[in-house]
């Protein structure tokens, strides 16, 4: 699935990195939010390799990515926004590793950061990290991650009230429905550019890892797990916070998240 809106500059490379997959039983659907720069025509050229595609106005990229979920008829599910790409072989791999192990309901694996061009920043590499370490705010980028839509439908969908971590959010339903596993290898690239959300609006998410914190208390598969890892759970979200503050111009700010990061729980903030 790919939300788009408005990243024109970026949508026909993402498209192609989705259909130019080595994967025999794609099926691909597109919600572009009436976009005003030009991406409905290019998702229209593409309309003959899509399974279903609309541009309308909708709330925003959780609305937009709720709908290709509740279309998708494929074993396995991912989405990949409008600006980033998904890596050659990156659909074999995941649903390779599903199959595999019925036990798993999700599987992530690095992801690359890339800037305007194309080129290579970063690479995020992750770990065996399951269930506490996403509570504890281990962020796993997006584009990596594909799940099995039958834990899909027991997780539930995108919440709406979420704009910035509604990615981590759905990541903690998910992993509640079964194991996560770990790919080591990049299976998707994250655009940074100007008027990326995690650029363009990082002070502001930080408010969301504090909601996650909050949220977290009041379900019980894992609010059961807090009082052992409440320190380290403060400190990681303390940590992200600061983390994005500094991307948002705000060292001051950054700085103090960063001492509370460090007085809840040393090993997570260093």
């Amino acid at each position: 699935i790919t939300p788009s809106y408005n990243q024109a500059a970026f949508l026909e490379l993402t498209l192609k990195s989705v259909l130019d997959q080595d994967y025999p039983n794609l099926e691909y659907l597109v919600a572009d939010g009436a976009s005003s720069d030009g991406s409905a025509g290019i998702i229209e050229r593409y309309g003959s390799q899509l399974a279903w595609w609309v541009s309308e106005a909708d709330k925003g990229q959780a609305e937009a990515v709720n709908k290709g979920f509740a279309r998708a008829r494929g074993e396995y599910v991912g989405w990949v926004n409008s600006d980033d790409l998904l890596l050659p072989g990156a659909l074999k791999r995941a649903t390779e590793a599903l199959a595999a192990n019925p036990a798993l309901s999700m599987v992530f694996g690095d992801v690359v950061s890339i800037n305007e061009r194309g080129e290579t920043i970063n690479v995020m590499r992750y770990g065996d990290w399951g269930l506490e370490d996403l509570m504890t705010f281990h962020i796993i980028g997006q584009p990596g991650v594909f799940f099995r839509r039958s834990a899909l439908e027991k997780a539930g969908p995108l919440d709406l009230s979420y704009h910035f971590l509604l990615d981590h959010h759905l990541w903690l339903r998910l992993a509640q429905t079964g194991e996560m596993a770990y790919i080591p290898q990049p299976l998707g690239a994250a655009r940074y550019h100007a008027e990326a959300k995690h650029i363009a609006q990082a002070s502001r998410f930080g408010e969301e890892a504090y909601r996650i914190v909050a949220w977290m208390a009041t379900q019980p598969g894992l609010a059961e797990r807090l009082p052992r890892l409440r320190r380290k759970v403060w400190a990681g979200a303390h940590r992200f916070n600061g983390r994005y503050l500094l991307d948002g111009g705000q060292p001051g700010a950054a700085f103090s998240s960063y001492l509370r990061s460090l007085a809840a729980y040393p090993a997570t903030a260093l």
